[in-house]
């Protein structure tokens, strides 16, 4: 057999390779890893990837999330079966003991997202965490292409885009000294479509949200918003039930859901390809604060 003859990987094949390689490369290198997971799209097949790399041992690390008091109940549903059947260590960062207790302060647009910085990194700071796995893409949103897939973080937490190591040849940088940890993106090259094709082609189960659905929502600033506890139509709003899925899934205030007939992996892979614009674009009011509101947020610490 020559050379030529040999099979190519196809492109899914090459992206989780990739981030097989980097999710080992963590646990050989780090001493106290830690994999945000919050039963999002996104860090479900970030999970799905730390079991296929360590399998047939269980995942040495344990997994986080940063819960806002304002996150879907089938997500969180999800979120605590998948860490049951897998058998994982959950630690929760909650917001809401935050408020409870004075360090943070309601929003006046009652949203949370922008609140889960500070209980994040107290949670990285008292487990000790050096080495951070989280699910951002650099196609989501123009301040996570910024990123490096090995992310330096001082000793605050916080994060320089003029500070950013070269990763030349897939040699990961992951040097940092006490106090300062590492935030690691396996799915930096990944797109949506990659996503969606790869838990097609892996059969990966998500909350059912993500699939179209009849829901009674209300629009707002051009997005529809479901009605929740967390989130009531205002004067002039008017709640209506459509058919809608979510592309992101966060805290129900400010995402939005789109109209959708998608009800199956094949249905939102063809929707994802039509598709210009970007999953946190198209439905999460947080980041239409300003034109720079998530790298704002990353350089105090955020995702």
């Amino acid at each position: 057999m020559t050379l030529t003859d040999e099979r190519r990987l196809t492109q899914l094949e090459w992206l989780e390779s990739e981030a097989i390689h980097i999710i080992r490369e963590v646990a050989a290198e780090f001493e106290r890893p830690v994999l945000l997971f919050s039963g999002g799209k996104d860090s479900v097949v970030m999970l799905h990837l730390a079991v296929k790399a360590f399998w047939p041992s269980p995942v040495p690390f344990p997994v986080m999330h940063v819960d806002t008091g304002h996150n879907f109940p089938e997500v969180l549903a999800f979120r605590d079966a998948t860490v049951e059947r897998l058998g994982l260590r959950l630690e929760v960062a909650s917001v809401q003991d935050y408020i409870d207790d004075g360090r943070l302060r309601e929003r006046s647009d009652g949203t949370r997202n922008q609140l889960q910085t500070q209980p994040l990194l107290d949670g990285i700071t008292s487990h000790k965490f050096d080495a951070v796995f989280g699910g951002g893409r650099r196609d989501e949103e123009k301040a996570r292409a910024k990123e490096r897939v090995f992310s330096l973080r001082d000793e605050f937490g916080q994060w320089d885009p003029r500070n950013q190591r070269p990763e030349l040849w897939n040699l990961y940088n992951g040097k940092h000294r006490p106090g300062e940890h590492v935030r690691v993106f396996p799915l930096s090259n990944w797109t949506e479509l990659d996503v969606w094709q790869y838990i097609g082609a892996e059969d990966i189960q998500l909350p059912e949200l993500y699939y179209a659905h009849q829901r009674e929502v209300f629009e707002r600033d051009g997005m529809l918003i479901s009605v929740s506890d967390v989130s009531q139509p205002r004067e002039g709003e008017t709640v209506e039930k459509r058919q809608v899925r979510y592309r992101t899934v966060g805290d129900m205030s400010c995402t939005g859901a789109v109209e959708s007939d998608a009800v199956t992996v094949d249905d939102v892979i063809v929707e994802v390809a039509a598709t210009r614009l970007t999953e946190r674009g198209a439905t999460r009011a947080d980041d239409r604060a300003s034109e720079a509101a998530m790298e704002d947020r990353k350089k105090e610490g955020y995702f």
